[in-house]
């Protein structure tokens, strides 16, 4: 049985895999084809935090696969203390094929890993979100082809989606920069721990945006204050004031620059209400491929539980040979 907690879960082959399995279901799609690969399959889906694109994507995902969803609050399923987290994961487990968590504790994660007897998926926590990094490096692929050798940079916290993007170029053969207040890099904790995984991958900190973006493949940003920090939002938004991104970033990096951004954006803040429209703007076709990550990350899942036969690739009868006539 595989599971999603971080991207550290998968090798970079099966990376590669889950995301030619999605690319794939969105070429089928887009043709009007949408084979039930998961019909009769329950995917459930417990969040901590609320959400527009993650349990929208993964509703639709599981509904196009010919599957159902259930979606519960931290509230309705007990995280309130009702019961113990393991029990509420051994039951979950009993009446689903996937669980799906958005959380603030990746120890959350951990435990219906351990306790829930089915493929349990990360759909954010506040140290990893890999999901979206998968659904990122999908897009940069489907605009603009392989991204090995490309360099992301990524402006903003060294926060859980930061940390993932680090993570999945890595696995893709991507460089990799951030440019950061001082006291908000990635951890040295976190970069250890890369480098020992992926020790050929290049890690550039910059604490200034237009050094870092020079050269750069994408640009990419997200909100100053994450859920869990709105205590924070007036002092953040006085550090980061130098790390908006705007359309004179953009073209520090030249015209071919693609801008990214895992939403919601608070425009006018950590970007420019003109570069979210701006024609090198890929965010809206990166939210989209959300869903069609979820498909493909989900059937990948399922696959893998008991070495059941491929649900991507139906096994064929074959075919009987006629009997010759003597």
């Amino acid at each position: 049985m595989r599971h999603l907690t971080t991207l550290l879960d998968l090798t970079s082959d099966e990376v590669r895999d889950v995301l030619k399995l999605s690319a794939r279901l969105k070429a089928r799609s887009r043709k009007g084809k949408r084979p039930s690969l998961c019909e009769n399959k329950v995917l459930t889906q417990v969040f901590e935090k609320p959400s527009l694109r993650t349990r929208v994507s993964f509703e639709a995902a599981m509904s196009q696969l010919g599957g159902k969803s259930i979606f519960l609050t931290s509230k309705e399923a007990g995280f309130d203390g009702r019961e113990t987290k393991e029990d509420i994961a051994r039951v979950l487990g009993g009446y689903s094929d996937v669980i799906t968590l958005r959380t603030f504790s990746q120890e959350l994660i951990e435990t219906f890993r351990k306790h829930a007897g089915c493929p349990i998926i990360n759909a954010l926590s506040d140290d990893y979100h890999p999901c979206q990094a998968l659904a990122d490096i999908m897009t940069v692929e489907e605009v603009s082809g392989s991204v090995s050798g490309k360099t992301i940079v990524y402006v903003g916290d060294g926060n859980n989606v930061a940390r993932s993007l680090a993570v999945i170029c890595g696995h893709m053969g991507c460089n990799f920069r951030i440019a950061a207040p001082r006291g908000y890099e990635l951890s040295a904790e976190f970069l250890a721990q890369l480098a020992d995984r992926f020790p050929d991958l290049e890690v550039e900190q910059f604490h200034s945006a237009p050094k870092a973006v020079a050269g750069a493949d994408v640009i990419y940003t997200d909100v100053w204050a994450s859920m869990g920090q709105e205590s924070e939002k007036d002092h953040r938004s006085k550090v980061f004031a130098d790390y908006q991104v705007t359309t004179k970033l953009l073209d520090v990096a030249g015209p071919n620059v693609l801008f990214m951004h895992c939403l919601p954006a608070r425009r006018g803040q950590e970007v420019d209400d003109a570069v979210m429209d701006d024609p090198r703007s890929i965010v809206f076709v990166q939210a989209e491929n959300r869903m069609h990550l979820a498909k493909g990350l989900i059937v990948w899942l399922l696959e893998h539980v008991n070495d059941k036969p491929s649900l991507s690739k139906p096994r064929r009868t074959p075919k009987r040979k006629k009997a010759r006539g003597k």
